[in-house]
Formats: structure tokens, C-alpha cells, sequence
């Protein structure tokens, strides 16, 4: 049974329109949906068809950035939960992860001038890291999904101006004359939630896979936790044992002690995070879309898939070449990884060859994991077009190396105590001059706090040249004793 035409409808009845666009309708989009045979629908397929269309655009959340956050939250929750699942680690676990960071610590106590971290041990699932870090992915790829939402809106509205030319394509249902690029003002913030929806299904998506690999807290060579935790996950320590010839609870040794040591450097040296993440944010900032790629993607796929649009744009979302100022926060980066890497590669060493008998060989396959690309390499380049890779980690362990052998662990740790004095990529290209010159300006540091503490010295005698009570002593100045 038909329903009653829009101009006969009781005045009780709500318009279907306005219930389904959530606010006025300018007439020309109202003959379009009228056209279409909208008009018709009874308010229950009004209600259903606006809850499709909120799933569909990522409404109903009341999430309007840049990404998604409730959509990345659940993908990644769901990613997690595939294959065997993620179960909440129990409370034995929760006592040995403890434990084992308790030994790596008086280990690392030995070997390192840096004070241990004030944050707490944590043993997490996958889903527990999951929400741990998810707002910092979200902060770091913020950028870039900003850059998304511009290119798509740019894309559709170069697609609808090019249907609404004379000789284009006619939409079914819009009337004659109409021109499509008139709708655009209506749909653009459809488009940007849209955009919003499928990077935050890529951020769930790369993030929920980071999370089934990484074996502890900041694996990935900066800080992600957002504390001074030392986080293990013991379902991923697990996984990374199996296939090595070394009893687990070794393994699990040795990647605490590694995770130990890069979290105290981290909160031992201040400076260090946030230069890392500003680089990344930095190199984000200047990301160029690959415009001419989502325009040939809006064209083929379907809008209203998102796994469609979202698997077109995988592969083209980024411009192939990066600018200059991206090449600068690369290299810096690069620098501070390899620099990351190499501390914590001969401070572990140091704390456990002496306690672990496979430490060389763990130490070894913890290079081979890095080589063939690791965990956070990956996430990166899908959701920055990074290259997230410590390419000279071997040179930074040598001159750390070189460093401590030459003047000791404590020149080592020192060398993170400014970043205007912290090794460079010219450094690592020479380990040993950086480590002889590294010396020569401790020494005369040295010197000159030396001569500074004899002149404070001479200052503060008061029997020194030219105090008061000289001058007032002195029968030789007017005024004085006759």
C-alpha cells in the first residue's frame, strides 16, 4: 500500500527527508530523493536505512577527527582476538613477569649510571597494549588522515563537477539540469567521516597486528606506552621462543632485560622521546597524498564498501618521493633509532652474558628479527609511509662500544646528556675519533670547572685583596686612623 505524497502528508507524520539527513533539505536535493522513490519509505525503513548510513559513515559516535578512534579501537580488538584469541593474563603470570623484571633491573643496576624507572611492571594481553597505546598511534597519524580527508573531498567533488558537465554521464533519479557539484556542500561531511572511518579501520588494522608480534612495551624503539612501565606480553614472549633452541624462561630473561634498559634510558634521558616522536609527527605533518591514486580509487571502487575503498587506497595513498623536510626527519630519526638500538644492544650484553648462557645467541636472533623488517617497520609504512628501520644500529654499538672501553661506562651513559652533545650521524661514522674527541672535551671541561671553583674560592675569602674591612683598616686611605 502506497503512502501519502509528500504534500498530503498528516502533519503529525515527520518528514522522511529530514529524518534521514538529520535537518533541512535544500529542494533540490528533495526532488532528487523524490525522484529516486524515496519518498515512500514508512519510518521504520527511515530509521533503519539512517542507522546504515551512520555504521557506514562512522556516525553514531560522536567521533568527529580525523580518525576514528572508536572504529580503530574495535578493529584492532578484533584482529587480536583471531586465531587462538587473547585471553587476560592470569595472576601466575602477572607474579613471573614481575619477577623477571626484578632480576633484569639489579642486572642492569651494574652495568648502567642510569636510575631505574619510577613506573610499575605490567603484564599485558594484546588488547591490554592495544589500549595502552592507541591514542599515541592516533596522535602520530593524525597528520596523514587529515591529509585523507582533504584528498577524498577533492577527489569526489573533481568527480561530481566532471557528471554535472554538458555531455557527462546522468545520475539515475537526479533530475534533468540538476548539477551533481551542487550536492557537494550536503556531502563533504559524509566524505570526511567516511575517510575518518577507513583510517581508522587502517589504524585498527596495523595496530591489532603490532600487537600480536611486539614481545614488550616499546619494542617498536620509541616510547608508545605514554609511561615509565616496563611492559611485557607474555602470549607474544611465548610465541618468539618457540623455535629457539633456549629453555623459555631465558628468553623471557633477556627480553626483559632489553626492554629494562630501553625504558630507563628513556626516562633517564628526558630529551630522547619526544625528540623521537616529533620526528615522526614531524615527517607526518608533510606527508603528501597521492592524489591522482585516490581519484583513480574513488572512480573504481564502490563508496559504500569501505573494505573496497580501504584496499584501493592501500596501495597509493602516499606520494612516492619524500620532500626535503621529510628526508631531514628521516635521517634524524634514523640516527636516534640506531642510537636506541645500540645503547640497549651493549648494555644488555654487559648485564647478561654473565647470567644467561645463550645470550650471544638470543642477542642474534633478536638482530635477525630487526633484518627481516620486525613488527613496528611495517606499521609504520602503512600508516605513515615510513621506513621505521635503526639501518645503523651496528655503528652505534660500536661507539658505544668504543666510548665505554676508552673512558668507562659513565662517559657512555653521559653522551645522552644534551641533545646538542648526543652523537650524530657524522659520528657514527667514525666511532673511535668520536669516542677520542668525546674525551679531549671532558677534560678540558674539567680544566675550566677547575679554574671557575678557585675563583669562587678567592671570592668568597674574606681575607682576600680588596674587601671592606681592608679598605676600612687601611691608615693609608682618607679618613682612616691618624
Amino acid at each position: 500500500m502506497s503512502q501519502n505524497p509528500p504534500s498530503e502528508r498528516p502533519d503529525d507524520e515527520p518528514d522522511p527527508f529530514e529524518a534521514l539527513l538529520g535537518g533541512p533539505v535544500p529542494p533540490q536535493m528533495r526532488e532528487a530523493l523524490e525522484a529516486m522513490g524515496l519518498g515512500s519509505m514508512d519510518p521504520q525503513q527511515i530509521r533503519q536505512m539512517r542507522s546504515q548510513m551512520e555504521l557506514l559513515l562512522g556516525g553514531g559516535g560522536g567521533d568527529d577527527g580525523p580518525v576514528n578512534s572508536e572504529l580503530a579501537r574495535d578493529v584492532a580488538r578484533q584482529v587480536v582476538a583471531q586465531d587462538a584469541g587473547d585471553v587476560s593474563v592470569g595472576g601466575a603470570t602477572v607474579r613471573d613477569v614481575e619477577q623477571v623484571v626484578q632480576v633484569a633491573s639489579l642486572w642492569l643496576d651494574q652495568v648502567t649510571d642510569l636510575p631505574r624507572p619510577e613506573g610499575p611492571t605490567r603484564a599485558l594481553s594484546r588488547a591490554e597494549w592495544v589500549e595502552l597505546t592507541l591514542p599515541l598511534w592516533e596522535r602520530l597519524t593524525a597528520p596523514v588522515a587529515e591529509g585523507l580527508q582533504t584528498a577524498m573531498s577533492s577527489a569526489i567533488r573533481e568527480q561530481m563537477s566532471q557528471l554535472g558537465q554538458e555531455g557527462g554521464p546522468e545520475i539515475p533519479g537526479l533530475p534533468p539540469g540538476m548539477n551533481p557539484a551542487a550536492l557537494m556542500g550536503q556531502m563533504e561531511p559524509m566524505v570526511r567521516r567516511m575517510s575518518a572511518s577507513m583510517f581508522g579501520a587502517q589504524v585498527g588494522q596495523a595496530v591489532g597486528t603490532l600487537a600480536t608480534e611486539i614481545v614488550s612495551g616499546t619494542e617498536v624503539g620509541i616510547p608508545v606506552t605514554g609511561d615509565e612501565s616496563v611492559a611485557i606480553l607474555p602470549a607474544n614472549v611465548a610465541a618468539f621462543a618457540e623455535g629457539l633452541e633456549v629453555d623459555a624462561g631465558e628468553v623471557h630473561l633477556y627480553l626483559a632485560v632489553r626492554e629494562a634498559a630501553r625504558v630507563r634510558l628513556f626516562a633517564g634521558v628526558p630529551w630522547l622521546g619526544p625528540q623521537l616522536l616529533g620526528a615522526v609527527e614531524q615527517y607526518a605533518r608533510d606527508i603528501r597524498i597521492n592524489t591522482d591514486g585516490i581519484e583513480e580509487a574513488v572512480r573504481k571502487a564502490d563508496p559504500q564498501d569501505h573494505e573496497a575503498m580501504q584496499e584501493a587506497l592501500g596501495d597509493s595513498l602516499f606520494a612516492t618521493e619524500p620532500s626535503p623536510a621529510q628526508q631531514a626527519a628521516l635521517a634524524r630519526l634514523e640516527t636516534l633509532l640506531a642510537l636506541v638500538e645500540g645503547w640497549v644492544d651493549v648494555v644488555a650484553a654487559q648485564a647478561a652474558d654473565q647470567h644467561l648462557p645463550h645470550a650471544g645467541a638470543l642477542a642474534e636472533a633478536v638482530r635477525r628479527r630487526r633484518a627481516s623488517g620486525g613488527p613496528a617497520e611495517k606499521t609504520f609504512a602503512s600508516l605513515v609511509g615510513l621506513e621505521l628501520r635503526p639501518r645503523r644500529l651496528r655503528d652505534a654499538a660500536n661507539l658505544f662500544a668504543a666510548l665505554e672501553s676508552t673512558h668507562g661506562q659513565t662517559a657512555r651513559d653521559e653522551a645522552w646528556g644534551h641533545p646538542d652533545v648526543a652523537p650524530t650521524a657524522a659520528d657514527l661514522d667514525d666511532p673511535l675519533g668520536y669516542a677520542e674527541r668525546r674525551g679531549t672535551a671532558q677534560e678540558d671541561v674539567s680544566i675550566s670547572d677547575a679554574d671557575i671553583e678557585r675563583l669562587l674560592s678567592s671570592a668568597e675569602d674574606p681575607s682576600g685583596p680588596g674587601t671592606d674591612d681592608q679598605q676600612q683598616d687601611d691608615p693609608g686611605e682618607p679618613g682612616g686612623d691618624r
